[in-house]
């Protein structure tokens, strides 16, 4: 990629290193970010990127806690939450059953590794080894 400022910008001349020449391209990528030759970086990644640091995670703030006590109707109204965000980046977004399983399995895998976490007796194997044991028995 050549970048150049000028106002009346002549065309590259060609780019050799080692005897070969350098192939110029219009994008790279670059740490996960697109960057174009006019050095704008691709709205999408950063608007994903803006998206699950800030509006994803006000989301599923506790939401291990609140989702199951959630009714249908509030549960509607974050996935519009969330659907919304989709028409404006122009992605798919995960749903929030989606981010509720994720976030569940991650909080269950750090009780299971944590011996000294009070609810890790609750993660005990049945004999069989693959199932785990029910609370209510």
């Amino acid at each position: 990629m050549v970048v150049d400022f000028r106002k009346n910008a002549a065309p590259p001349s060609p780019l050799t290193l080692c005897n070969s020449p350098v192939t110029t391209v219009d994008s790279f990528r670059f740490l996960g970010s697109i960057i174009t030759q006019d050095l704008k970086w691709e709205l999408k990644t950063m608007m994903v990127h803006f998206y699950t640091a800030i509006i994803e995670s006000i989301l599923c703030s506790s939401i291990t806690v609140w989702y199951a006590a959630a009714t249908a109707k509030d549960k509607g109204r974050f996935q519009c939450v969330i659907r919304s965000a989709e028409g404006v980046i122009g992605c798919n977004l995960p749903s929030l059953q989606d981010l509720f399983a994720a976030r569940t399995l991650k909080r269950a895998r750090k009780i299971v590794a944590d011996p000294s976490h009070p609810g890790h007796e609750l993660f005990v194997p049945l004999p069989s080894g693959r199932r785990l044991r029910s609370i209510r028995t």
